[in-house]
């Protein structure tokens, strides 16, 4: 009978899957064991340390063997028009989860607004795929957006909001977000265009800053997207 791991196995929630090689990784090892047989691909795309050692990273069966220049190159081909900014007033340890979900959805990229230090751990290592910009404050943000003409919506549950399950966001944006706790500051809502809200139906008075991201993408990707597209 296969166990599940547990906080006893030693490892974090986020390593379960993707730590040394065991019943819980996930990934190919080298390309000799997995297809004997077969010659090795050749071509610029592929990584012959990988080919010989295995991949063992977290990203898609297709990418595997893959060098990270030839991943961010296609990937770059297949990203989406919106982009996902978020507050770091304080070192937010929100702010990885955001970064390893705008990836998953194929957000354009993401743009730190604060502190240009943040807490990798929760991107588990999707920030190397990921475009990621650095702005002092809201109005470099603001500034870097007007250069672009790119929307700048907000997510927050405040006054005047707009529900973003009735909301059309626009195809070209960028997503805002404010900090874990007090939300989006005053300064982030003066830039913004517009604000949604998400429609709770509890006793807390706001839901993690990292759920709020995962769900305003998705919706994103729901009204715009191509489903036939997604691996």
């Amino acid at each position: 009978m296969t166990t599940e791991p547990g906080p006893d196995d030693g490892l974090g929630p986020t390593e379960w899957i993707t730590g040394v090689p065991g019943p819980h990784t996930v990934g190919l090892g080298p390309w000799a064991q997995e297809h004997p047989g077969e010659p090795a691909p050749t071509g610029a795309r592929y990584d012959p340390e990988l080919l010989a050692e295995g991949d063992r990273r977290n990203v898609v069966d297709p990418y595997r063997y893959w060098t990270r220049e030839a991943i961010v190159a296609d990937l770059d081909a297949r990203r989406h028009p919106f982009h996902v900014a978020i507050e770091n007033l304080g070192h937010d340890a929100n702010i990885g989860t955001v970064v390893r979900t705008a990836n998953a959805f194929g957000a354009q990229a993401v743009h730190i607004v604060g502190r240009k230090r943040w807490n990798r751990r929760g991107a588990m290592v999707t920030d190397r795929y990921q475009h990621l910009h650095h702005h002092p404050d809201t109005d470099a943000l603001a500034a870097w957006c007007a250069e672009r003409d790119l929307p700048i919506v907000a997510v927050d549950n405040l006054p005047g909001s707009v529900p973003l399950e009735r909301a059309a966001l626009p195809r070209r944006c960028l997503l805002l977000f404010g900090q874990e706790g007090p939300g989006v500051s005053g300064d982030a809502r003066h830039v913004a265009g517009s604000t949604v809200s998400i429609a709770q139906f509890g006793s807390t008075r706001s839901i993690n800053v990292g759920v709020a991201a995962g769900i305003a993408m998705h919706a994103w990707v729901r009204e715009h997207a191509d489903l036939d597209t997604a691996w």
